[in-house]
């Protein structure tokens, strides 16, 4: 059983900040030899409309979320490999085109890579963080192994020479028979590897809002986190209803003097609307990555209007309404 997809997703920096430059464009194709299997993830160049024109105009700025589109500011993710086996390592292969409509090679880097690639599973049951390499002729690859059948959304954030960050999204498919899960539900603690983090604030609407989790092992709290990607801990949260994407990173970093090594990691984030969150975060200790994960709302929930009883029919056959006949 297959589901209907929707896409989101957005990027956030320290003290997260959302919204971007967006310009709406195709899928550009084809870059490097993709599988043949995959010959139809690549389609027709990009519009220049998609990355402005011979004069180098950009596209009017908005604030959309990013992620939710497959290109923006001219830059466009292209997914070589769009099918996968439940439960089979394969590599798991794509290119970002630019501008130009050509691979992109050169990137900055951020927090110790080129670029991050996040993969998530449409009911934000499963979570994974990737770094992948690129060949030469700016094709990347890692291999990827998926759990269970069903559709999944991958993320590519990175920041282009020259360019500002950027997270792109596309759909990924694992054959077979998909049943998704409900959500977790909403709580504060999470457990793995004998690790127990909980997790202090709230998520506010438009606002910057202080995230504190506190990692403990045995009951007792954790004062030497290692640094990972050039930071104690990486918060990832999706936005339920349309895995809308957000990035957050520590307040502080190793080395600088201030910041602890645990048990406390310190966000800043700030969500744009009200509604049920996934929240990632990744932290190092003993030399291994663990990620630990929540639920957590944002803001109130609209009220559902109550139902309008309906009256009950008489014994003419016709409903009350309060007037004799």
């Amino acid at each position: 059983m297959n589901t209907a997809t929707k896409l989101g997703s957005y990027v956030l920096g320290l003290a997260v900040v959302f919204g971007g430059a967006l310009g709406v464009g195709k899928v550009v194709g084809p870059v490097g030899s993709p599988p043949a299997e995959d010959h139809a993830a690549m389609a027709a160049p990009v519009a220049s409309a998609a990355h402005g024109d011979e004069h180098g105009v950009q596209p009017a700025e908005n604030d959309t979320p990013g992620g939710l589109q497959v290109s923006e500011n001219g830059y466009t993710f292209n997914p070589l490999t769009t099918t996968l086996k439940p439960d089979e390592p394969t590599d798991f292969r794509f290119a970002v085109t630019g501008p130009n409509g050509e691979p992109v090679t050169d990137y900055q880097v951020e927090h110790d890579k080129k670029l991050h690639l996040i993969v998530a599973s449409r009911d934000l049951g499963t979570f994974r963080h990737v770094h992948p390499e690129m060949a030469p002729d700016g094709v990347w690859s890692v291999k990827l192994t998926l759990p269970s059948a069903g559709a999944y959304r991958v993320f590519a954030d990175f920041a282009p020479t020259g360019g500002s960050a950027l997270t792109l999204g596309a759909d990924l498919v694992a054959t077979g028979d998909y049943r998704p899960e409900a959500l977790p539900e909403q709580s504060r603690t999470a457990k793995v590897d004998g690790y127990t983090v909980n997790l202090d604030g709230e998520l506010t609407p438009g606002r910057s809002s202080k995230l504190t989790l506190k990692v403990s092992k045995d009951g007792e709290p954790v004062t030497d986190l290692q640094p990972y990607l050039g930071a104690y801990g990486h918060l990832v949260a999706l936005r339920a209803r349309d895995l809308a994407y957000l990035h957050v990173h520590p307040d502080g970093e190793p080395g600088d003097g201030k910041t602890e090594a645990g048990p406390e990691i310190v966000f800043y984030a700030e969500v744009p609307s009200t509604g049920d969150y996934r929240l990632f975060l990744d932290f190092q200790h003993e030399g291994k990555v663990r990620t630990a994960d929540f639920t957590l709302g944002a803001g109130e929930r609209p009220a559902i209007p109550e139902a309008t009883p309906t009256p009950a029919p008489t014994s003419s056959g016709h409903a009350d309404d309060g007037h004799g006949h």
